[in-house]
């Protein structure tokens, strides 16, 4: 656990790539396996679930610190971050007889206390608290305990560091760390080494996600070399038989595949040993619905025959990854696009639709095919390299997104709320808020988009202008106008406003506009009636 520690202080620590991927690598090379394998889960998203709520972490800290609950409170919103009050609260200094157990002694103990009583679990907690002695082994384990495991560590610099600890190739390593493998029973030797694809049927392949484009397209040369294809608003997926039997995965390597039985029919129909990239979008007669028809299906544990009837999911194919069980990744798109076309107009069913190439000879009217993006209910266009092999996560050059100018509208904030991390003594947490008549009324949170000098001047507005105060969240003066950008907008009943927007962000500060120039109530209703189709 110290060596782990160790590890993500150096982590936190540096914005270097570097010096990250070194102290990846120096640690892969000494911990035992065990530790290993839950390093990768851990920096790949299998973080062990929440075992003890926040509410008794709080109390048993207060009660072993003699503390009052509102003076822990109080020093909680001072350092914002609840792992790190808790380990700088419960000793000033640092405990020399300390015990150092293996990362994965914790981790394995928290997966059994889950049925373990509260007093079990308090016991637990304390103790090793007294066993870890330092602020930085307490930090770690709690934030593993509380379930707010999160590290800025891309996917890509894991993978670096674990080729060249095993000598692998970092394709093979994005492959073998990806799928449905189990942390608790699964060896690092079998997790590096394991090339057999019987071993986990549905292991799906690393995406290959495409870079923004900044420049005009015509930056990129002969339009002869591009292929264009409309950039979907759904869920990113791979559609995967093997051993006959059918898996769905969504980018955030989850497997969906209960979730969306309408694909159940595609077993009998796809060759065996085959692996689609795609879009998961709700659809009918192969037109794709407002993605916000989607968001009433995410997160349902059981999926009503009305739902089934009334959004429908489609699963719009535009790549081929594996066929007859052989990789494809490294031949060229266009022979891809070619095979992929061939298998789905022979299986011709609307549960499966492939995604159309968009013909144009000029970059300009290829423009102008762009702007109608929005009416086919996509976010742009997609631009990828004929000649392209399937890569593994954001690489630049040969796959390009070139998306359409977001929507945006002129708003006042209303509410305000500190944030978290280096942010928690900031309000960096902004309610907004359109006119309705004489009325103000709130119709988005946002929280990015201002640079740290703008977040510092928000943040004294807020200090010096507060009205009322709720928690933690402050009224203020309705006096500062933003620009807001968002993707979508469809209605909700969840809103006062009547409309949900999809992605809000701050696009910029509106210091020339004031109060009375922010748009209304029905500025946003017209939106919802062009663009809420």
């Amino acid at each position: 656990m110290k060596l782990f520690a160790q590890l993500i202080y150096v982590l936190g620590a540096t914005t270097k790539t570097n010096e990250k991927l070194k102290a990846l690598q120096e640690y892969f090379a000494i911990a035992n396996d065990k530790d290993k394998v839950w390093v990768i889960a851990l920096f790949t998203g299998r973080r062990p679930k929440r075992v003890i709520s926040s509410t008794l972490i709080k109390t048993w800290c207060a009660e072993y610190c003699n503390l009052p609950l509102w003076l822990f409170d109080e020093c909680y919103h001072t350092v914002g971050d609840l792992s790190e009050t808790i380990a700088l609260l419960i000793t000033g200094e640092e405990n020399a007889d300390t015990i150092d157990r293996p990362l994965h002694y914790y981790i394995e103990s928290f997966i059994q206390l889950a049925k373990a009583s509260e007093e079990e679990k308090k016991n637990f907690m304390l103790k090793s608290w007294e066993e870890l002695g330092t602020v930085s082994g307490r930090f770690v384990f709690n934030k593993l305990l509380s379930g707010a495991f999160r590290i800025g560590v891309s996917q890509q610099l894991l993978i670096q560091a674990l080729a060249k600890v095993t000598d692998l190739e970092k394709p093979v390593v994005a492959h073998r760390i990806t799928g449905n493998w189990d942390p608790a029973v699964i060896s690092f030797d079998e997790l590096m080494n394991n090339s057999d694809m019987e071993a986990d049927a549905s292991r799906p392949y690393p995406f290959y996600l495409a870079y923004p484009l900044e420049d005009l397209p015509d930056t990129l040369g002969n339009t002869d070399e591009w292929q264009a294809e409309w950039k979907w608003d759904g869920i990113r997926g791979q559609l995967i038989k093997r051993s006959n039997t059918l898996f769905t995965w969504s980018r955030g390597e989850e497997l969906v595949t209960e979730k969306f039985p309408e694909y159940n029919s595609l077993k009998d129909l796809l060759p065996e040993g085959i692996v689609l990239d795609g879009e998961i979008i709700p659809a009918i007669e192969g037109k794709p619905l407002p993605f916000a028809k989607m968001q009433t299906r995410i997160g349902r544990k059981n999926i009503s025959k009305k739902i089934l009837q009334e959004v429908p999911v489609c699963f719009f194919v535009y790549d081929i990854l594996e066929f007859e069980g052989k990789d494809m990744r490294q031949i060229p798109l266009v022979d891809r696009r070619k095979l992929l076309e061939q298998i789905t107009a022979a299986i011709n069913h609307p549960a499966l639709q492939i995604s159309p190439v968009i013909s144009f000879d000029t970059w300009d009217e290829l423009a102008a095919i762009r702007v109608n993006s929005r009416e086919n209910l996509a976010e742009g266009l997609m631009l990828k390299r004929k000649s392209s092999s399937y890569q593994t996560g954001r690489k630049i050059g040969d796959w390009w997104k070139w998306k359409i100018e977001p929507l945006v509208i002129d708003a006042v904030m209303i509410y305000a709320q500190k944030g978290s991390g280096r942010r928690s003594n900031l309000y960096t947490d902004y309610t907004f808020a359109v006119k309705d008549g004489e009325k103000l009324v709130s119709f988005a949170k946002a929280y990015s988009g201002l640079t740290d000098k703008e977040i510092a001047q928000v943040d004294n507005f807020v200090k010096r202008n507060s009205l009322e105060k709720f928690g933690p969240v402050r009224t203020v003066k309705p006096e500062l106008v933003f620009e807001l950008a968002f993707e979508g907008i469809a209605a909700s009943s969840r809103h006062k406003s009547g409309v949900a927007l999809r992605f809000p962000r701050i696009n910029r500060w509106r210091k020339d506009k004031k109060p009375e120039d922010i748009n209304t109530i029905d500025d946003l209703k017209n939106m919802l009636e062009v663009y809420g189709k």
